[in-house]
């Protein structure tokens, strides 16, 4: 028989209810209402109401019943040990773009644990399947109200979505959203696309699918596979080239200006990195409809720009900046963007001298560009023996959530250690970088509530 999980309280926010009735760590929640709590979603729907009565174990055994009156939907200000308060579900795909099926060996052990977990979509903002939720899970979504659901699409045609996750469920898996639709519940889609296999004309049936489920599928990304050079015995991929790019915006164009007379909406998203490949401009802030896949890395450039636009003007009767050098390092991919940004303050500021390395990635191969995915090591390696000035600036995407260790567990500390120069980590929006170059205080990143931009790849967190 299954023991039941004890729901362990590892902090107390100050100033919160739970403070309030001196619950301290270690305490264990054992009821809401005289109801056990299953996980996460169960505890959070049932704190919702103004009324509760929590039943609460200390450390010593004693049981304490606690009344509480508050405000509806306020929090009691608790995080538990367990951040789901249950085991976390493992993905049953075998996806054939799976990144982590991509990954070297000799890794931390949490990067290899695929999850597909429901919960996550809601807490996290995780993209999910649909193959490992069950019938009572979606109606627990339905009657908890618990959106938006993030699905991770990747076609509407049943039978190819089965060859692309290798599950044979994965086709009827699709028939969830459907419900959803009908309940009103909000979604957000994803599609990886990948080359010769699902773009194309695939693409356009899965758009077409895909906006029968607005208004409450509110929008869906299509962001390119990405490839390592680990992919010994894996499906055959190929990396999308300049002029598939360029095909695939023509197409994601043609249905946002046809979406948008329609439905008010561009509904369909390309990924910023579509743009750069293929060498075109990215789309005005407006045509993102408010940034509802940027971590999905659509619209983070814009947003960057627009950010970095505002926070110069706002600074242009400013005392001068003490000049400086300070240098950034980032991914191929963003490198000539920070390097637009670069000019742009030097311009306004004409002591500050802005250096942008680009860094390969040596780690996941070449054909990975992006920031978040350059390791401590590459870092290292690369910047070795070059000046750098006062400071080494580094995007937060590189980094844990809430930490300061690199993908390859290289710390940020060993890394200005070996480069004998203070490193700084630094938000990625447009006022904080600003803010970092000229040298002001708070540019650093905080550990607590920190908004990302980006994810890292897929790594479960307990």
């Amino acid at each position: 028989m299954k023991k039941e999980r004890e729901h362990v309280i590892k902090a107390v926010e100050p100033g919160s209810i739970a403070e309030e009735l001196e619950l301290v760590p270690g305490d264990v929640l054992v009821s809401v209402n005289g109801q056990p709590v299953g996980d996460v979603l169960d505890y959070h729907y049932l704190i919702n109401e103004e009324y509760l009565e929590i039943l609460v174990r200390k450390a010593d055994g004693e049981e304490w019943e606690l009344e509480i009156e508050k405000e509806y939907e306020e929090d009691l200000g608790i995080e538990f040990e367990n951040g789901l308060m249950d085991d976390y579900r493992s993905c049953s795909n075998k996806c054939i773009f799976c990144f982590i099926d991509q990954l070297p060996k000799g890794m931390r052990k949490t990067l290899y644990f695929k999850d597909d977990d429901s919960r996550l979509s809601f807490l996290q903002g995780n993209y999910v399947t649909l193959t490992n939720m069950s019938d009572a899970d979606v109606e627990r979504i339905i009657t908890y109200r618990l959106e938006p659901v993030n699905i991770s699409f990747q076609t509407m045609n049943p039978e190819l979505r089965c060859r692309m996750l290798q599950n044979r469920f994965a086709g009827d898996a699709l028939k969830k959203a459907q419900r959803f639709y009908e309940a009103g519940i909000v979604m957000n889609g994803q599609i990886v696309l990948c080359k010769g296999i699902n773009d194309g004309a695939e693409l356009e049936s899965s758009i077409e699918k895909l906006s029968r489920y607005l208004p409450y599928l509110q929008s869906v990304s299509v962001v390119p596979v990405g490839l390592t050079e680990h992919r010994e015995g894996l499906y055959p991929l190929e990396p999308f080239t300049r002029e598939d790019a360029q095909k695939v915006l023509e197409q994601i164009h043609r249905w946002q200006d046809r979406l948008y007379r329609e439905q008010g909406t561009h509904f369909i998203h390309a990924g910023d990195e579509w743009y750069l490949l293929a060498g075109q401009e990215l789309p005005k802030a407006e045509n993102y409809d408010g940034y509802l896949q940027l971590e999905n890395g659509v619209g983070m450039v814009r947003l960057f720009r627009e950010e970095l636009a505002e926070a110069l003007a706002e600074r242009r009767n400013d005392e001068p900046a003490a000049a400086r050098k300070v240098t950034i390092a980032t991914g191929m991919l963003a490198a000539p963007i920070l390097q637009e940004a670069a000019d742009q303050i030097e311009a306004v500021y004409p002591g500050i001298k802005l250096q942008v390395i680009p860094v390969e990635n040596h780690f996941f191969g070449e054909r990975i560009t992006v920031a978040g995915l350059l390791t401590g090591q590459d870092l290292k390696n690369q910047l070795s023996g070059r000046d750098l000035g006062e400071e080494l600036l580094l995007t937060e995407n590189m980094f844990r959530d809430g930490e300061e260790v690199f993908l390859d567990d290289m710390t940020a500390e060993e890394l200005s250690g070996a480069l004998q120069v203070p490193v700084t980590i630094v938000k990625s929006d447009g006022k904080a970088f600003l803010e970092a170059v000229l040298g002001l205080q708070g540019a650093e990143l905080t550990k607590e509530g920190t908004a990302r931009r980006t994810k890292q790849p897929y790594e479960h967190r307990p």
